[in-house]
C-alpha cells in the first residue's frame, strides 16, 4: 500500500472514532437540587419536543446521561419532589464531564460545569 493512501485511511479512521469538537457526547448530572429529581428531559434551545433521559435521581445522586448531539446549547427539565417541574435553560453539555443541577427553595435554578 503507497504511504500516501495508508495515511489518508489512517486519517478517516481517527476522524470515524473521534467525537466531533463541539458535540455533546454524554455528561453525568449531579442532582444537589435538595429534592428528588424524576422524568429528567432534554431538548435542543428553542425545539418544543423534550427527549427523556430515563433518569431518576435521589437528592445528591448523580448518573450518566447518553446521547449524542452535534449541538451545544439545551434546556433540562425535571420533576422535583414536592415542588413542581424545575428547568435549566440555555445548559452548554459540550465537552463537559458533569452538569450539576441546582435549585434554590425560591425556585431559581442554576447549573455548575465540570
Amino acid at each position: 500500500m503507497k504511504p500516501v493512501i495508508a495515511l489518508a485511511l489512517i486519517l478517516a479512521c481517527l476522524m470515524v472514532a473521534t467525537p466531533a469538537a463541539g458535540q455533546v457526547e454524554g455528561f453525568a448530572i449531579v442532582n444537589q437540587t435538595g429534592a428528588a429529581l424524576s422524568n429528567v428531559a432534554v431538548r435542543r434551545v428553542g425545539d418544543r419536543e423534550w427527549q427523556p433521559l430515563t433518569i431518576a435521581l435521589a437528592a445528591g445522586a448523580s448518573a450518566r446521561a447518553s446521547f449524542t448531539n452535534p449541538d451545544c446549547a439545551f434546556d433540562l427539565r425535571a420533576a422535583v419532589a414536592g415542588a413542581g417541574t424545575a428547568t435549566w435553560s440555555g445548559v452548554n453539555l459540550c465537552d463537559v464531564k458533569s452538569v450539576t443541577l441546582n435549585r434554590d427553595r425560591s425556585g431559581r435554578t442554576w447549573v455548575d460545569y465540570d
